[in-house]
């Protein structure tokens, strides 16, 4: 691993602009952006658009995003957003009368619905795993761990403060009791490594506007060789074996494309977002994801330090993320923080009771000074 110098001048933040709100949505790299203007402008020559551009830069896109996480293209799905991934998994894994569910207690809502309805359709419960104090989710999962668990669905980290879960530890025990395992990693993938095959997840959806930096709409979901035979969402022409060749349509083909090609959604081919999300995944790999993870965990120390001298409590080291980091507003502070904070030029979120910052390689050491500066002020401290 290796410490990146600041890389402010591969996004477009300005100066003035402190912005510690990744995990809200990241800033666009101009790369990306470049990448746009092009594909919108190649999209307005339709007659030079043939045949196998609706598959050469999804493949692309696969094999990419599956370097990213260590998994084969094939297993790569192209999806446009997390709930779809979720909603993915849950029309395809087994769940019979009185079996369990579970997730996290406060669970991002992408990764609730969806087991929510198959509860309820299914005769099923759904298990919350109350938040620790201690911010040890991985002891909190698997003492809930039985043989009346279905299927776990877990982030990396947590959403509201980055506390993070062992995700091969919990697979194993998954796997020893029977369970699928489901993984919503937005909040994590591309800012932390993550091993796919030492996991070993049933299906893991990644939204791309977050920490890898691609286009809002567009996201990757990883499924298991063992699941590539289930019932996709919805039936596009595409997922269909055969589909390259636009003149043998019909007759209609009862065979799938392999892997997990059959899960893509619709018109997956969008061309501005998949020129888009190459870009950057393009960027992710150039940077390393253990650098950029290695480079923001010294930015979210600082951070901590700073916020330490003002009284709030940082999350213990043995959990925290390396790039989200929640402390716990002290009684008393403003309801209107994140404007007031905003009105200083310094951009965080508040989740529940929970001041949450999540900067990503453009932050320098001025903007940590305008951050604890501007929090000192409104916290009266």
């Amino acid at each position: 691993m290796a410490v990146l110098p600041n890389q402010r001048e591969a996004f477009e933040v300005p100066g003035d602009v402190c912005y510690l709100n990744t995990a809200y949505m990241a800033p666009q790299l101009r790369s990306v952006r470049e990448a746009g203007k092009a594909a919108i402008d190649w999209r307005s020559r339709p007659w030079e658009i043939g045949a196998g551009d609706f598959f050469d830069n999804v493949e692309a896109a696969r094999a990419g995003f599956g370097d990213l996480i260590g998994a084969s293209g094939d297993c790569i799905a192209l999806v446009p957003a997390a709930s779809y991934g979720i909603a993915t998994a849950a029309g395809t894994l087994p769940l019979g009368p009185g079996e369990k569910i579970l997730l996290l207690e406060g669970e991002y809502p992408s990764n609730f619905y969806s087991w929510e309805r198959l509860a309820q359709e299914r005769g099923g419960a759904l298990t919350r795993v109350p938040r620790p104090a201690d911010g040890d989710w991985t002891q909190a999962v698997l003492s809930r761990l039985d043989a009346q668990v279905r299927i776990a669905s877990l982030p990396h980290c947590y959403w509201v403060d980055g506390s993070c879960l062992d995700l091969v530890a919990i697979g194993a025990a998954c796997r020893s009791v029977g369970a699928a395992l489901v993984l919503d990693v937005t909040q994590s993938c591309g800012a932390m490594p993550l091993d796919i095959g030492a996991v070993d997840p049933d299906f893991a959806v990644a939204a791309g506007y977050k920490w890898l930096l691609c286009p809002y709409g567009s996201g990757f979901l990883y499924v298991s060789p063992r699941r590539h035979e289930g019932r996709p969402l919805e039936e596009s022409w595409a997922g269909r074996a055969g589909a390259e060749n636009f003149a043998q349509l019909v007759p209609y083909k009862d065979d799938y494309q392999p892997g997990a090609r059959r899960y893509d959604v619709g018109e997956r081919s969008n061309f501005t977002a998949v020129a888009q999300a190459l870009a950057a995944l393009d960027q992710l790999t150039a940077w390393g994801v253990p650098n950029i993870a290695e480079t923001l965990r010294l930015v979210t120390g600082e951070i901590a330090g700073r916020c330490s001298a003002l009284g709030l409590v940082p999350p213990s080291p043995s959990v925290a993320a390396p790039h989200i980091i929640g402390f716990q507003l002290p009684a008393g502070a403003p309801q209107d923080l994140v404007a007031r904070l905003a009105a200083d030029r310094v951009h965080a979120s508040v989740r529940g009771e929970w001041l949450r910052l999540s900067p990503h390689l453009y932050v320098s050491a001025g903007d940590i000074d305008r951050f604890a500066d501007s929090l000192a002020q409104h916290l009266g401290r």
